[in-house]
């Protein structure tokens, strides 16, 4: 995976696409993608939203999309991550 230093010298054009399909991809793994971690751009639910935080975080704020809220981040971590933290509870 392209380390994300790469990624946040980019331009906000690409930024934000990839932004957007960061959440689509968050969309889909908790519909029709049944949790499958091979649906995920970064093929790790953490590793997913990490990414997403720091492109999140890269926008100024009167450039933050309006799509996508860091509440909006938060609740996708506490939805993709419940499974995880349920699973090491059970080992």
């Amino acid at each position: 995976m392209t380390q994300i230093t790469d990624i946040l010298k980019s331009d906000s054009k690409f930024r934000y696409k990839l932004l957007s399909r960061l959440k689509q991809d968050c969309h889909y793994y908790l519909g029709y993608g049944n949790r499958n971690k091979k649906h995920l751009w970064a093929n790790d639910e953490k590793t997913q939203l990490e990414v997403m935080k720091e492109l999140w975080s890269s926008f100024t704020d009167d450039k933050k999309p309006e799509w996508l809220t860091w509440s909006d981040i938060l609740d996708f971590e506490s939805k993709m991550c419940e499974k995880n933290k349920v699973d090491e509870d059970i080992i």
